[in-house]
């Protein structure tokens, strides 16, 4: 019986295939108590299984592909980060000697108590994270019980004659997996099997194995919470990783059909590569800048790869994940950024400081109060504004990092002029210590996010003090709507389409052209080609998106005519609906202009 299973759309594409089933990969654990003279053979239990995690781990760093992703690198540098951390092995060794649990409990009793920091974070990336210290630990679990890893590349099957699309029977079977999770170690793995996609339980748009997919460019549906225990061995199974949809048993005329869209996709992608170096121009002259997010300064050639003008959103966080308090010094810090910016060959990377909240070991006492909101507490600027030390030594690298190319600053979650003064007075202090080293730096284009609805309302404050502004909608819309994007109960409510978000957008692009001033968007906006044209009629002309999403948006803006698009952009601002106007054809909001492209109206969002 045909059915289907709704989770994220997180990797374009359509795959399909039998499906190989990876259920959940918990260990099972066995809770006893030890006695005293014990304790020191079940610490040296755990010291084994994580030293021979840490081996694979840099074995299949040593060994990866020349094609791999560089997305997945970092994350494994993330689970070796994770491994060697002290509130892991500390809280491991408490357990164990204080309590006398045995070695397994006292692993998972630690996961379960940094599970719940984890769980209070605010930003999404990072309570993502979550999924990640929970991979390590059951890869030391696996390796205490001698149980392998859970994704290994099967043979090939082989289809039988006449079967369903593929009647060619020397041909293998196309496979896709369905798991509850997937580790960095095991993507690393699928990397180099026969699977053309996968779907798993767990997992959100910026968990890791989605921006591995992205990367990849497999097609991938995740969050589908009960893929693993309703799909069974061997069912045909289509991913739909445009919809967020999985097919399971599909009839032969769905398996046609979505057949025929995978041959689409396949020649769009062809068409789409032959476009990475086609100016983006639209139909009416307008030059658009495309520009690339970026988490490591390894996925600088993967931007370049893409055909991105710059970066237009460096996410410099990830330099600080996992650190549990010792964080980055100003060389390693300078480092990192100056790979970013050689590897971008001459193009300008925009480097936003560290956007982290109050849930980092430096403040625990907000941590430990679950009364506080966190997304409303110290974090971001407001994080770097309490730690003046740290928020030195993280400008000193970035303004050194400047002497080797084009380099914005960019300044997260501003809303008050207290906190902008601030923040200029710490950057001319930091541009002191530097001279008063003899260290050579360079200069520098300030650049402020747009993500309060207070600072989208005080833009002739921002516009005074800044040479670009930074949209970042991902927040704008979480704040302006009062929805938390992490709780399920109100994430219908969610819309990048409302009115409100769309009039506070609309009036920061009118604003900064007003002034001459740069104005980019750098959330999941502005990789969304359903979005494309609605924010070039809007004025956009610079988007910053995953590279992987470069392409596809290029294409839109190839085809579009801005000239048409205002009014009827205007005509969405101004509806009552925007969710329902942005479908409608070009001449039901341009006063009769028609839609000369053969497109017709614009993509359901």
């Amino acid at each position: 019986m045909t059915f289907s299973i709704h989770g994220l759309p997180v990797a374009r594409g359509i795959a399909i295939g039998r499906a190989v089933l990876v259920g959940s990969s918990r260990v099972e654990v066995a809770h006893y108590f030890i006695t005293p003279d014990q304790v020191e053979a079940e610490i040296n239990r755990v010291r084994v299984g994580r030293n021979a995690v840490v081996d694979e781990l840099q074995r299949l760093q040593h060994d990866m592909p020349k094609d791999a992703p560089h997305e997945l690198a970092a994350l494994l540098d993330v689970h070796l980060m994770l491994l060697e951390d002290e509130t892991l092995t500390i809280g491991i060794k408490h357990w164990i000697t204080d309590r006398l649990y045995n070695a397994e409990w006292a692993l998972t009793t630690q996961l379960e108590i940094i599970s719940r920091q984890f769980d209070e974070m605010e930003d999404e990336y990072l309570r993502e994270r979550k999924a990640d210290l929970e991979q390590v630990v059951e890869r030391i679990l696996r390796y205490m019980k001698g149980v392998v890893s859970p994704v290994a590349p099967p043979a090939p099957a082989r289809r039988k004659s006449g079967e369903g699309l593929f009647p060619d029977e020397n041909l293998p079977v196309p496979l896709v997996l369905i798991a509850h999770d997937l580790s960095p170690a095991d993507m690393l793995q699928f990397k180099q099997s026969v699977f053309a996609g996968f779907v798993t339980d767990v997992g959100g748009k910026t968990s890791h194995t989605a921006i591995v997919a992205r990367s990849m460019d497999i097609p991938a549906v995740v969050g589908a919470r009960t893929a693993s225990q309703l799909v069974r061995q061997d069912d045909w199974v289509i991913i739909d990783g445009d919809a967020g949809v999985v097919i399971v048993d599909p009839s032969t005329i769905i398996l046609a059909e979505y057949g025929f869209k995978q041959r689409q996709g396949t020649l769009e992608r062809e068409r789409l590569v032959r476009l990475r170096h086609t100016p983006a121009i639209t139909l009416d002259g307008q030059k658009v800048e495309l520009l690339a997010n970026i988490e490591m300064p390894e996925d600088a050639g993967g931007a370049v790869e893409a055909g991105a003008l710059g970066v237009g959103l460096f996410r410099s966080e990830f330099l600080f994940m996992g650190r549990q308090g010792r964080l980055p010094d100003e060389e390693e810090q300078y480092q990192a950024y100056r790979r970013a910016v050689e590897g971008m060959q001459g193009m300008p990377v925009t480097i936003r400081t560290v956007d982290i909240g109050a849930d980092k070991p430096l403040d625990k006492g907000q941590k430990e109060d679950t009364h506080l909101n966190p997304a409303l507490g110290l974090r971001a600027i407001r994080w770097s504004l309490a730690d003046p030390a740290m928020f030195l030594t993280q400008l000193r690298a970035i303004l050194r990092a400047a002497v080797h190319g084009q380099v914005n600053l960019l300044i997260p979650m501003l809303a008050h002029g207290s906190e902008i003064r601030q923040t200029l007075s710490l950057l001319d202090f930091a541009r002191a210590e530097l001279d008063n080293r003899g260290t050579a730096y360079g200069p520098l284009k300030l650049g402020a996010m747009i993500e309060i609805p207070a600072a989208a309302l005080s833009l002739s404050l921002f516009l005074k003090y800044f040479d670009f502004l930074s949209v970042g909608t991902n927040d704008l819309i979480q704040y302006t709507l009062a929805i938390d994007r992490a709780d399920e109960s109100v994430a219908h409510l969610y819309d990048p389409l409302h009115p409100a978000v769309l009039r506070l957008l609309a009036d920061t692009i009118q604003a900064c052209h007003a002034q001459g001033k740069g104005v980019s968007v750098c959330g999941e906006m502005a990789g969304d080609v359903a979005m494309t044209r609605l924010l070039l009629g809007l004025g956009l002309r610079s988007f910053s998106m995953h590279p992987a999403q470069i392409l596809a948006v290029k294409q839109e803006v190839l085809r579009a005519d801005t000239s048409r698009l205002a009014p009827w952009a205007q005509g969405v601002l101004q509806s009552e609906d925007p969710s329902e106007a942005i479908n409608l054809p070009l001449s039901a909001r341009s006063e009769g202009v028609g839609w000369d492209s053969g497109m017709g109206p614009l993509s359901t969002y």
